[in-house]
């Protein structure tokens, strides 16, 4: 890979929350070596408002996200990785990504299905945010430039199980 900064998508069924996260989190940590992006198959159409209280309440920025098909992203930019960060979009048939994109899932319970109280809903949403930031963390540990694309993709799918384990 090259010294640009990386392209990352992250996907998930209805980009309102999980791939909302993990685009913010990859923004903000990779800044400089990463480009995130976010999407999903089937788009909520709005971000969670759980998901924005939770970037600002962390310090991130939480303006300008939008949920958004994963079509937006037919013609461009061309990704270096792809991550799935929900169940459901790893079962998808997803579309042809130029590139050859190197993808991994990082599943992540899904905090929008959780009902109950805003207690319980704030605690769902700050796990999710826990794991994507852990696993996030390992990623920009890896020499990716280094890395044959075979081996990267067997680090990326580490880490998601590697993550859930800690």
């Amino acid at each position: 890979m090259s010294d640009r900064p990386l392209n990352v998508l992250f996907l998930c069924t209805g980009n309102s929350a999980r791939s909302i996260l993990a685009e913010a989190i990859l923004a903000q940590d990779g800044e400089g070596r990463f480009r995130s992006y976010s999407a999903g198959s089937n788009p909520a159409g709005t971000v969670n408002p759980w998901a924005i209280h939770t970037l600002k309440t962390l310090g991130y920025p939480a303006e300008g996200y939008r949920s958004k098909s994963w079509n937006a992203f037919a013609n461009g930019p061309e990704f270096d990785l792809i991550f799935t960060v929900c169940d459901n979009a790893a079962a998808e048939s997803c579309p042809v990504w130029p590139g050859r994109p190197t993808s991994a899932h990082w599943g992540i319970p899904d905090p929008a299905a959780v009902e109950g109280s805003d207690a319980e809903k704030a605690a769902a949403f700050l796990d999710a945010f826990r794991m994507l930031k852990r696993r996030i963390d390992l990623l920009l540990t890896l020499p990716i430039a280094s890395l044959e694309a075979l081996a990267l993709r067997e680090k990326l799918q580490a880490i998601g199980r590697e993550a859930d384990e800690q």
